[in-house]
């Protein structure tokens, strides 16, 4: 970085003092011309003369105001504005008091729009030039007067342009920075299509060894006992079939994985058996939490018992981050025939429309996870308030895990 950047930089962190540092300028500029004369005697053009005290008290305050122009640009210009009319009425001679005033509307310009620009920069030019043609000593076609209209003028559409120029570039920079945010997403779009088409093609793959180890398999326990070599043929398809399927399975995975996913699962899936300690985290955080389970000695499917313990840890989510701080929650876990049962109830405040468990809106991400868990077990999965407060949560899940139906023209 260069050290024109570096000291633009530094400009833009203290936008404060490069106003008082404008201002000191602009003074000196004032005070360095109410010391000249633009009527010399003896003919000269030029000439020295003491500026009155009064002169130099409104350029003082006309050059204080502008510290303060960004943080409020019609204030500083109307001040100005004032010590600049009054100069131009009492000042015999005149001196440059007006500097402030064009600083002022040129501030005004190029930070609002330009209706405002149009009605201030007009308003300013018509109050100034004419105050200084009608109450000022000099002829109202005098050259001080006209120059009054000129930079007024000059100010306004210099402060115009460069409003537009910035609008111009803060445009092109926020369509650069839409248009490659769009090619992100398309991108990410493409690509999850097309994991998406490679992931299904592999599920074929998959399914057809599954097949044919199954086959295989019922090939082995039908002759194992009269032949064994037949069934020996039929063991090692079996594991050639497997390893094959295994193999297809870890390309899936390796395909859909995201970036920073690790490479392998470090612990177990969860299921019910960590419930109690589930519980105790959400104890720990200050929820109270009652549990009663009557499914001892029940085995669960992999898949049902992962699905259960999800169910519960989303319930209680939902229960921490919406019934309240004083809300309590019971879950239940009971084996009902072939099923098993997952209640979650609260007492969220009934007063409270974002209570009970569940956004004010009817459901979230977390709920539709949920569900569609559940549905994908062909279970069954309520949700709802209870009535008098709170929110109730209810799955039924199989305990046979059986694939989901295939209806009439979804089938291969």
């Amino acid at each position: 970085m260069s050290t024109l950047e570096r000291t633009r930089c530094r400009l833009r962190a203290h936008p404060l003092a490069l106003d008082a540092g404008l201002a000191a300028g602009v003074l000196a500029c004032m005070v360095a011309g109410s010391f000249v004369d633009p009527h010399g005697e003896n003919g000269v053009s030029w000439g020295l003369r003491t500026p009155d005290p009064l002169s130099l008290l409104l350029m003082a305050v006309g050059a204080a105001a502008l510290v303060l122009r960004r943080r409020s640009p019609l204030r500083v210009l109307a001040v100005t504005g004032t010590v600049s009319l009054i100069e131009c009425v009492t000042g015999d001679p005149r001196a440059p008091v007006a500097m402030s005033a064009v600083i002022a509307l040129y501030t005004v310009a190029s930070t609002t729009d330009r209706p405002t620009t149009w009605r201030v920069g007009l308003l300013t030019m018509a109050v100034l030039t004419g105050a200084a043609m009608l109450g000022g000593p000099l002829p109202w076609y005098a050259q001080e007067n006209l120059g009054i209209f000129a930079w007024t003028g000059m100010a306004a559409a210099a402060g115009d342009a460069v409003r537009s120029r910035r609008a111009y570039v803060r445009a092109i920079r926020e369509r650069a920075e839409r248009a490659e945010r769009t090619r992100e997403e398309e991108a990410r779009r493409r690509v999850a299509e097309e994991r998406l088409r490679i992931a299904r093609d592999l599920h074929d793959v998959v399914a057809h060894h599954i097949a044919l180890v199954n086959v295989q398999a019922g090939v082995v326990a039908h002759v194992m006992d009269k032949r064994p070599d037949q069934a020996k043929e039929a063991l090692a398809h079996v594991r050639e079939a497997s390893r094959s399927a295994l193999n297809e399975l870890r390309a899936t995975v390796g395909l859909l994985r995201q970036t920073g996913d690790p490479e392998a699962p470090t612990e177990p899936a969860p299921g019910l058996h960590l419930l109690a300690e589930l519980v105790a985290t959400f104890r720990t955080a200050g929820l109270r939490v009652e549990v009663a389970r009557t499914d001892q000695g029940t085995t669960l499917p992999a898949a049902v018992d992962l699905a259960a313990y999800r169910v519960v840890q989303e319930a209680l989510t939902n229960v921490h981050k919406h019934a309240g701080p004083e809300a309590r929650a019971e879950v239940s876990v009971v084996r009902v025939g072939p099923h098993v049962e997952i209640t979650v109830l609260d007492d969220g405040r009934p007063d409270d429309p974002a209570a009970a468990g569940q956004p004010e809106s009817g459901g979230g991400h977390g709920l539709l996870g949920m569900r569609e868990r559940v549905t994908a077990l062909r279970g069954t999965l309520t949700t709802g308030p209870r009535y008098g407060g709170g929110f109730r949560v209810h799955a039924i899940l199989p305990l046979e895990n059986r694939p989901p139906a295939v209806h009439e023209g979804q089938a291969r």
